[in-house]
């Protein structure tokens, strides 16, 4: 490339060079680069990450050499990036080898990754004194990674790291001593490590604000010995690989935890959560999603009263009494009960959640698919998104959403809902209203001032017709294009000549023709002579029987 082949872009930030084959960083042209944020140079044959002497460093915050043929890092390399101020550098898939000792010495780094690297203890010693945000040294399914024993991690006692990711490596012998060198570590990542358990008193972890565990083989939440993590505030144990037991106050020692993910772990509880989740107190964020049955009762999360978030989508629950098992959170903004098979004929089933704002029911069926006038929705007068997609609705009475004023996005996608369910939305204005893949064919003239008052609508996957019937709607719809979407994907399916056709694409002609004018007229004619004859034989009937 020439000198000046990029002088055309006057503010060139990101600059992408993956996979053109080149082996130097010499050959990338230095002028125009002044305002470069990030360069990325993944997949080539570089073997040496030092940048050219005039290389404009200034304002760089990302250089990604991923997948090269970098196997050492000298001085000479990381002192061509002294200029730079919080740079990411990633040099996963290199197969790093050496580093120089003290090659990083008092550097600072927003994020290395050296993903993929075997021997970490390489790694650890090659970053003595420097400063890393976040350190990223998992590794690969493919890669026959060795165990990792406890004195790979000394060099970590040298170094300041906040972030570290560790996934799919192997552990070997954990023992409580395994993270002494962890004190200034926020967050650590030790997902698909094949854990099967954490010892008690484990040293150096005390300060630990995020902990991900997913992906590991426990069996019982309690084999990850909380105690060893007071300061936790978000823990991730997701997609464990056997059936865990969440046992009995397993976390109780975690006071200060917000977030909590147990999705995808096979749990099943017949009596869940209480005894589960004991001394929760200020949990905010709840995910139990794609679990076995679980079994609730009256405030089944009555030990975690600060819930904002609440997911149990996919995990079907048996809901044992007529009370609400949500009743006592109060400060619950969002709750996804999406396929929880939810017996949705218990009018009490969401009590108690003054706040909340976003509801997603969707797969869940209503008594012979009707949303009645009196339903479950009634006492959620602060909800403001509303989904009820794939749950077999066949009609909504025109009160069922009465005193849900304040909803802006309402999904019913995915029913077998015709043109009169629009009328328990007459009352809202300004919604995203979702009512793709129904059975809407024609839609009345009194119905469209109801959509005329929405944000945006979707009608795609209807069976629209598109016959002289429907003309008042065919019009509207043309009119209201910036209202549509997905107008590219909504075609008539009626009459069978137009089947296919999009809507914005038909013309009809639905006045009287000439030939209907002729026709008409003979009519007329027709009709007022019969009536005079009538007239004449009525009068002369009348007359004869005087």
């Amino acid at each position: 490339m020439a000198e000046t082949a990029l002088n055309g872009p006057k503010s060139l930030k990101h600059l992408f060079f993956i996979q053109t084959g080149m082996s130097s960083l010499d050959f990338i042209p230095m002028h125009n680069l002044k305002n470069l944020e990030s360069l990325y140079l993944g997949s080539n044959h570089i073997s040496s990450i030092k940048l050219p002497k005039d290389f404009p460093k200034e304002k760089l915050k990302v250089l990604d050499f991923q997948n090269n043929a970098i196997h050492y890092l000298s001085k000479e390399d990381l002192g061509s990036l002294q200029q730079t101020t919080n740079l990411s550098l990633n040099l996963k898939g290199n197969g790093i080898t050496g580093i120089e000792p003290g090659a990083f010495k008092s550097t600072v780094f927003q994020r290395l990754d050296f993903g993929g690297t075997l021997d970490l203890l390489v790694i650890f010693k090659g970053l003595q004194n420097s400063t890393v945000q976040s350190l990223w040294l998992g590794t690969f399914e493919d890669v026959n990674d060795e165990d990792i024993s406890s004195s790979v991690f000394e060099g970590l006692c040298e170094m300041s790291v906040e972030s570290m990711y560790l996934q799919k490596h192997h552990f070997f012998n954990i023992s409580s001593s395994t993270f002494h060198c962890f004190t200034s570590l926020q967050e650590l990542d030790l997902t698909a490590t094949h854990l099967k358990e954490l010892p008690s008193g484990i040293v150096g972890l005390k300060s630990l604000k995020k902990l991900v565990l997913s992906a590991n083989k426990f069996t019982s939440l309690c084999q990850i010995n909380a105690a060893n993590f007071p300061s936790l505030t978000h823990l991730y144990i997701k997609g464990n690989m056997k059936k865990l037991d969440l046992g009995t106050g397993c976390l109780e020692n975690l006071e200060n935890l917000h977030l909590l993910d147990l999705s995808h772990d096979d749990i099943e509880i017949s009596d869940c959560c209480n005894m589960q989740l004991k001394n929760l107190s200020h949990l905010q964020s709840l995910n139990l999603s794609y679990n076995e049955p679980l079994g609730l009762k009256t405030e089944a999360f009555q030990e975690c009263p600060q819930l904002e978030r609440l997911d149990l989508a996919f995990t079907q629950l048996r809901v044992s009494t007529e009370q609400s098992p949500f009743q006592n959170l109060h400060l619950l903004k969002v709750l996804n009960l999406s396929h929880c098979l939810l017996d949705t004929s218990n009018q009490h089933v969401l009590d108690g959640l003054p706040v909340l704002q976003h509801l997603n029911l969707q797969g869940n069926h209503f008594p012979n698919g009707n949303i009645q006038k009196t339903n479950p929705l009634q006492t959620l007068e602060s909800l403001e998104t509303l989904i009820l997609s794939f749950c077999d609705l066949s009609s909504i009475d025109q009160q069922a959403f009465i005193r849900l004023k304040i909803m802006n996005h309402v999904d019913l996608s995915h029913n077998r809902l015709t043109s009169s369910s629009i009328e328990a939305l007459s009352h809202l204005k300004g919604i995203y209203l979702n009512l793709a893949s129904n059975h809407i064919d024609i839609i009345p003239s009194s119905l469209l001032p109801i959509l005329s008052q929405q944000r945006t609508i979707s009608l795609r996957g209807n069976p629209l017709d598109c016959t002289c019937s429907n003309i008042y709607f065919l019009e509207w719809y043309k009119e209201n294009m910036q209202k549509l979407e997905d107008t590219e994907n909504t075609f008539c399916a009626n009459p069978p000549l137009l089947r296919g056709v999009r809507l914005s694409d038909v013309t009809l002609s639905c006045g009287i023709t000439a030939v209907g004018i002729f026709f008409l007229i003979v009519f007329l004619l027709l009709f007022t002579v019969a009536l005079i004859f009538a007239v004449k034989y009525f009068l002369r009937w009348k007359y004869q029987h005087i």
